[in-house]
């Protein structure tokens, strides 16, 4: 599974490493990544739930509507 936010796109960054004395080594930075459950809507105005990786920028923006716990499946 790729590490990107389904929502903007957010993906690993490269870079290097510096060390004290200069030393460069490659480097990951990794996106704050979260599964959550959200709301999809169907174009016949139906609501369906999909578990999917957002980034936490983009929860706390709220540019997605999270589905309760308790929700029951849909089918």
């Amino acid at each position: 599974m790729a590490r990107v936010c389904h929502v903007c796109g957010k993906k690993p960054m490269a870079g290097n490493r510096i060390s004290k004395s200069r030393n460069h080594t490659k480097r990951r930075w990794l996106p704050n990544l979260q599964r959550v459950r959200i709301e999809v809507r169907f174009d016949n105005n139906r609501v369906g739930h999909r578990r999917v990786r957002v980034c936490a920028k983009c929860i706390r923006s709220g540019k997605i509507v999270k589905v309760a716990s308790g929700a029951p499946k849909a089918a």
